[in-house]
């Protein structure tokens, strides 16, 4: 009896180990990254995320976008581009905003600050927005909402310029995801059918009072307005 309890007791432990280790591997992004793309560029894509990781920046974005890019068809040698050029990025805007708050950034504010430069925003521009917003403020929400403006046909002058003087005016996040549908028909005009990154997940709000010129703390951007000349998969712009 005691050797049956003992068999029953070992073979349902077996059972739960291979239970478990399904479940590992299917919840492994190496596991599903090495499944969805060619085994070396997929060792190159793991070995770009195992960096970002000892960086300190938030690598289950980059896991996340390799597996979107994937599931949508897109080449691996642009995938591999892709997470390797936002990585990049990433590490730009976790330095433009830790040099201006002294302090490290969320990971929600380095892929926001990523998503900004990624349309053509620099990182003297995203120092000076961390330097003028309210202490405490997170920037993850202003920063994706300048991208998805600039998604809509702003200039990169004047997207931060809007959201500069909403955060001074103490708005709530809230306020700034409506901001981008609320634009000129002229700025709005053939933009339709290049929908913001931010989806849905922006709606409308009234036009910020004061839309004149680049405030004196954000800095120009040489010219540059818009987004960027490349156009990526499923978007306006680069992957």
């Amino acid at each position: 009896m005691r050797y049956a309890n003992s068999l029953v007791a070992l073979v349902g432990a077996s059972m739960i180990s291979v239970s478990l280790s399904a479940q590992t591997a299917a919840n492994d992004p190496s596991a599903r990254l090495s499944a969805v793309l060619p085994a070396d560029v997929a060792q190159r894509v793991l070995a770009t995320i195992a960096d970002a990781r000892a960086h300190d920046l938030p690598a289950a974005a980059l896991e996340n976008r390799a597996l979107k890019f994937a599931a949508k068809g897109v080449a691996p040698a642009d995938i591999e581009k892709s997470v390797k050029d936002q990585a990049a990025r990433m590490e730009d805007a976790k330095d433009a905003l830790e040099s201006a708050r002294g302090t490290r950034p969320a990971d929600d504010e380095v892929e926001a600050g990523a998503e900004a430069m990624r349309r053509g925003v620099d990182g003297a521009q995203v120092s000076a927005l961390a330097k003028s917003a309210p202490s405490g403020r997170s920037l993850a929400v202003p920063l994706y909402v300048i991208g998805s403006l600039m998604d809509r046909g702003l200039p990169s002058d004047a997207a931060l310029q809007r959201v500069h003087d909403r955060l001074l005016a103490r708005a709530s996040d809230a306020d700034l995801e409506k901001m981008p549908k609320d634009l000129p028909a002229q700025a709005a005009a053939g933009q339709a059918h290049k929908p913001s990154s931010m989806g849905t997940d922006l709606a409308a709000t009234k036009r910020p009072a004061n839309a004149g010129g680049r405030p004196s703390t954000i800095p120009a951007n040489g010219g540059a307005h818009g987004r960027p000349a490349g156009a990526g998969a499923g978007a306006g712009h680069r992957p």
